[in-house]
């Protein structure tokens, strides 16, 4: 059915029935619609044939019915919702991951490069002994410098007394932290923990200075060298040496690091500037070795080859930042003495010839020597000046008389240098054995019965002394007489008696020449300062009346109380050992020996124990008196020189085994 729209004619719509309505029927319903929802719309009652009121369809609402802010405050609504949500979510996150971790190591803590964050303290202090363990015992690498230069060497850390401390390095670690933020971002990131050691600073200083040898590189002056003829600058090197003050601190917070451990170094300065060592090579050092030098001598002159040359000269700094030539003296000599040996002389001491108990004088010879250092004063000079076309002349001193001084060469010219001669006195003058006037043997005194070992000894003490003079007032020490007795002085080990047993000893035998030269002294009538006699008595020496002698302790001496010089003679033979004492006599000497007294038996001793033991007889002690009787042979008056002597048993030796 169809009915006319009262506003619109000839508009028609469907109903639902299958009619048609116009379009703006519908506006005017969806006009009437809205009226109806309003508070202030009037009331419509349609005419019920004219149109059916249809009811608003639920939707979204239009922006003309919400109106322009309506869509942001939900939007706000929406975010406040979700942003509470995630906060609440990582509050319940923050609260359950600080209760899980309260009592372990924070996370992304590493030790020494091992992990251990997240881990509890017992699980920590477990996984830092196991994997740092073999890093506490192993050597610990230090280096000193850096570069080409550095140095390296290697400490025990045990020496060093170094050792991990594991409880305070988990302390290191630091409790859970409690910052949010500091908590979220330990998932991501890693914090290393200096692993903290436990050591002695002593004794971690002891060990470093032990190792110092290895470390310290002492700086080197710059120098010049010669390669044969050439010179070559050297340039200077600063030094380093450790720090010893600052390294055990280092060592003690890096020797378990994986890498070796630097020790602080001092540099150590050097004065020798580049221009000095260029100064001292274009000025010295080339100028040199441009041609040969000469040292002119006594009929002979000395040639030194540029070669030579290099080999003796030296430069050493001279504290401004130069180089100072010096020549070195023993090793220009070696070169220079195979030329000018021939012209030097030794000196000889006088002697005596002797023909049965006569004696004559036989002169000293005045030694001739060339004075090397100053000699050697003008070269560094002369080689200053330009290279010789000809050598200079041969110098041949004219004769002189016996003991007077040689006429001196004229001053050496170009590039040499004249030889400086010494003269040597010998140590015994022809005017000190002249001194004994008709000298004769006024004591003599001879020996035997010793071994071969000891006879070495005692030929070897006799050439020492033979020929000894005593001048009068002089006290003659055999101890001071002969310097030490040792195998560098020629003598040899023999045959002694130690703690009552054999053995073997440098020096044995001296005390047998002592026990000749005290008799021969004895009877020469010469005033008798100090000997002591042996301990026990020896068969083979008068009793009362011999000597013994051992380095810094016992000592022989006499004094010449005489108006004239004394010489000693000694004649060894491999069997016996004669000592002769050649001067102006005064006195006839005889010895008078009381009888022993005061015996003491030997007794018993047993040094089984000792395996160099052997059995011997014991001899028993005494007590004996020797008086010297001295005749003056110009007065006749006599003197008596009593002296008691008291000898120890020597005990009996067993070398029992049961």
């Amino acid at each position: 059915m169809t009915t006319p729209s009262p506003d619109s004619p000839g508009n028609t719509r469907t109903e639902p029935d299958g009619g048609d309505r116009t379009e703006q029927d519908a506006e005017a319903t969806r006009a009437m619609s809205a009226d109806a929802g309003s508070p202030s719309a009037p009331s419509y009652d349609p005419d019920a044939e004219a149109t059916v009121q249809i009811p608003p369809v639920a939707g979204p609402p239009s922006q003309e019915e919400e109106g322009p802010d309506a869509g942001s405050g939900g939007s706000r609504r929406r975010l406040l919702l979700t942003g509470a949500a995630v906060v609440g979510l990582l509050a319940a996150l923050y609260v359950g991951d600080l209760l899980v971790s309260a009592t372990n190591v924070p996370r992304g803590v590493t030790v020494a490069g091992v992990e251990i964050g997240g881990m509890n303290r017992l699980a920590a202090q477990d996984t830092l002994r196991t994997v740092l363990g073999p890093r506490v015992s192993r050597p610990v690498t230090l280096v000193a410098g850096a570069g080409p230069e550095a140095r390296t060497t290697t400490l025990d850390p045990r020496v060093a007394g170094l050792d991990l401390d594991v409880p305070a390095t988990l302390d290191e670690a630091g409790e859970q932290p409690l910052n949010p933020v500091t908590r979220l971002a330990s998932f991501f990131a890693a914090r290393e923990i200096a692993p903290v050691s436990k050591g002695n600073p002593v004794a971690i200083g002891q060990a470093v200075d032990a190792a110092r040898p290895q470390l310290d590189r002492a700086s080197t002056e710059g120098t010049i060298r010669f390669e044969g003829d050439r010179p070559v600058p050297v340039p200077s090197v600063p030094g380093a040496i450790v720090d010893s003050r600052s390294a055990p601190d280092v060592v003690l917070a890096h020797w378990l690091d994986a890498a070796p451990v630097g020790l602080p170094v001092t540099e150590q300065p050097v004065t020798v500037t580049q221009d000095g060592l260029d100064r001292a090579l274009r000025e010295v050092a080339t100028p040199a070795v441009a041609g040969p030098a000469y040292v002119i001598g006594d009929a002979r002159n000395a040639t030194l080859s540029p070669t030579e040359i290099g080999s003796f000269l030296r430069f050493d700094p001279d504290g401004s930042g130069g180089l100072t030539p010096r020549v070195d003296v023993p090793a220009a000599q070696k070169i220079v003495d195979q030329d000018l040996a021939p012209t030097e002389a030794e000196p000889k001491d006088a002697t005596f010839a002797f023909d049965g108990a006569a004696a004559t004088v036989v002169p000293a010879v005045t030694g001739r020597t060339v004075d090397y250092p100053k000699t050697f004063q003008g070269l560094v000079a002369a080689l200053g000046r330009p290279a010789d076309a000809t050598p200079p002349t041969t110098f041949t001193p004219p004769p002189v008389p016996p003991g007077a001084t040689p006429a001196a060469p004229p001053p050496a010219s170009g590039r040499a240098v004249n030889a400086v001669y010494t003269t040597t006195p010998p140590k015994v003058t022809t005017e000190s054995l002249q001194a004994l006037g008709p000298a004769t043997v006024i004591g003599e005194f001879q020996t035997g019965g010793f071994a071969a070992d000891s006879g070495q000894n005692i030929k070897r003490v006799a050439e020492i002394v033979n020929g000894a003079i005593v001048q009068p007032g002089d006290t003659f020490s055999l101890n001071g007489f002969t310097g030490p007795r040792d195998a560098a002085q020629g003598f040899v080990e023999a045959g002694i008696i130690d703690d009552g047993v054999p053995g073997r000893g440098i020096g044995g035998g001296i005390s047998q020449f002592a026990t000749t030269l005290y008799n021969a002294t004895y009877f020469a009538g010469l005033q008798q300062v100090e000997h002591k006699e042996h301990s026990y008595y020896i068969s083979r020496y008068p009793a009362g009346r011999e000597a013994t002698v051992f380095e810094g302790a016992i000592d022989l001496k006499f004094r010449n109380d005489g108006d004239t010089p004394v010489l000693i003679r000694t004649l060894w033979t491999p069997s016996s050992i004669k000592v002769q004492i050649y001067g102006q006599k005064r006195y006839d000497v005889t010895s008078q020996t009381g009888p022993r007294t005061n015996p003491v038996a030997p007794g018993t001793r047993d040094l089984s124990a000792n395996p160099r033991c052997k059995p011997s007889q014991g001899v028993g002690g005494f007590t004996v008196t020797d008086t010297r009787v001295l005749t003056d042979v110009r007065t006749g008056q006599t003197r008596t020189e009593p002296r008691t002597v008291r000898y120890n048993p020597e005990p009996e030796i067993t070398c029992a085994t049961g």
